[in-house]
C-alpha cells in the first residue's frame, strides 16, 4: 500500500494528489475504493501515467481504477485546494458527472486540459491547474531574471568597458 501524506482519508468527491517526483498527477475520488482520472490513452489497466507520454499526447482517456492501481507506490494526499477559492459542487453532480466521462477520449493539453484541469472541473466547475500555473511563473521569473542578468551586463560593459571611441582610435596611432 502506498504511503499517503495525511491520515486524511478520502471521501467521494475529494481531490487525489499523486506525486511523481517532477510532476504531480490528480485523480478523483468517487468511493468504494476507486478514482477517476484523465490518463493517456497507451496506458493499460493499472498502469501509472507516464509524463513524457503525457506531455506528447493530445488526446487523454478517462479512466476508472482502484485508486492503488492508480497511486502505485507514490505518495499521495487528499487535496481539495481550490475549495477556499470556489464552491464544491453537490457532491452527486461530481460523481454522476465523472462516472457519464469513463471510457471516454477527451482532447489532452498538458497546458490547457490536463488531468488537474479535468478534476478541478469535476469538482469546482472550474478547470484550473495549479502545477501549470507555477510552472509558468517559474519559467518567467527565470526569464526575467536572465533578461535582468544581460542587461546588467550589458550596462557594465558600457560602463567599464574599453573606453571610449576616440580614446581607442588614439591608442592606435602611438
Amino acid at each position: 500500500m502506498a504511503p499517503t501524506l495525511y491520515d486524511k482519508k478520502p471521501e467521494p468527491g475529494d481531490l487525489i494528489e499523486i506525486f511523481r517526483g517532477n510532476y504531480q498527477h490528480w485523480a478523483l475520488y468517487v468511493g468504494d475504493g476507486f478514482v477517476v482520472h484523465l490518463a493517456p490513452p497507451s496506458e493499460g489497466p493499472g498502469t501509472r501515467a507516464n509524463s513524457m507520454m503525457s506531455v506528447l499526447s493530445d488526446k487523454a482517456k478517462v479512466k476508472k481504477e482502484e485508486i492503488w492501481d492508480v497511486v502505485g507506490h507514490d505518495q499521495w494526499c487528499v487535496n481539495n485546494q481550490l475549495d477556499e477559492k470556489y464552491q464544491v459542487r453537490p457532491i452527486r453532480e461530481i460523481l454522476k458527472e465523472a462516472q457519464s466521462y469513463v471510457d471516454q477520449e477527451m482532447p489532452y493539453c498538458v497546458f490547457r486540459g490536463n488531468c488537474e484541469h479535468f478534476v478541478t472541473d469535476l469538482r469546482y466547475g472550474k478547470a484550473e491547474s495549479r502545477q501549470v500555473r507555477q510552472a509558468v511563473e517559474t519559467v518567467g521569473m527565470a526569464a526575467m531574471v536572465g533578461f535582468g542578468v544581460l542587461a546588467v551586463a550589458g550596462i557594465a560593459a558600457a560602463i567599464f568597458g574599453g573606453g571610449s571611441k576616440k580614446k581607442n582610435e588614439e591608442e592606435e596611432y602611438k
